[in-house]
């Protein structure tokens, strides 16, 4: 009796182990949340500068450059099959925002800030269109 409850609770937890190991496998990656988390921490991270008077090049222009990069994988994540055209306008729109900025960093935290103004409203403009 002993060996039999043992062989079902066996079967019970192989089970039940199965299937959640499918179940992660087929959700899939978590590209497009990554993404953004991502942008949004580095977003984050160059507002709390500002907040906290660090604007100095040299304190956010890592940030910028790592925002600059990421948004290179906008179109290859997240591209909808549905108007493509005036998605790939909207990253180009958001990555000549962080361009601007990489090309004369601003070294005001009022720079600074009206920079990231503008890479917000870029966002924005994706994100109230997109996003769901």
């Amino acid at each position: 009796m002993r060996y039999a409850l043992l062989i079902v609770l066996g079967l019970v937890i192989g089970i039940i182990g199965t299937t959640m190991t499918l179940n992660a496998l087929n959700r899939g990656p978590h590209y497009p949340e990554s993404l953004m988390r991502m942008m949004g921490y580095y977003a984050t991270s160059v507002g709390k500068n500002v907040k906290a008077n660090r604007c100095t090049v040299s304190d956010n222009l890592p940030q910028l450059q790592a925002m600059r990069a990421l948004s290179n994988d906008l179109e290859p994540i997240l591209l909808p099959q549905d108007n493509e055209a005036n998605f790939r306008q909207r990253a180009s729109n958001l990555r000549a925002a962080i361009d601007a900025m990489l090309a004369a960093p601003p070294s005001t935290c009022a720079a600074l800030d009206k920079g990231m103004n503008a890479v917000g409203e870029a966002c924005d403009g994706c994100h109230k269109e997109y996003r769901n």
